[in-house]
């Protein structure tokens, strides 16, 4: 078995139904979407940096540049998204 790391979390009842909801749309286990949903916030979170940091050396992206990036990724980029 591959070394795991245990936590006991809490949640309100509503969040955690909705959850396990979607654990078992998805085919897995609660656990495994914890970590899946864990692991992208904190991909999130290091891009977040990423960008502040080169913003910080660069300036900030333009509207130009914000809208190319979301029509990119096939979305509409979210005004006032800070």
């Amino acid at each position: 078995m591959a070394q795991v790391d245990r936590f006991s979390v809490t949640m309100p009842p509503e969040i955690g139904a909705a959850v396990r909801d979607a654990a078992t749309r998805q085919g897995t286990s609660v656990s495994n979407w914890l970590a899946a949903a864990a692991s992208q916030r904190l991909r999130n979170e290091l891009l977040g940096a990423a960008l502040d940091i080169w913003e910080a050396e660069d300036g900030p992206f333009s509207d130009k540049e914000l809208d190319a990036a979301a029509a990119a990724l096939g979305g509409k980029r979210r005004r006032g998204a800070a």
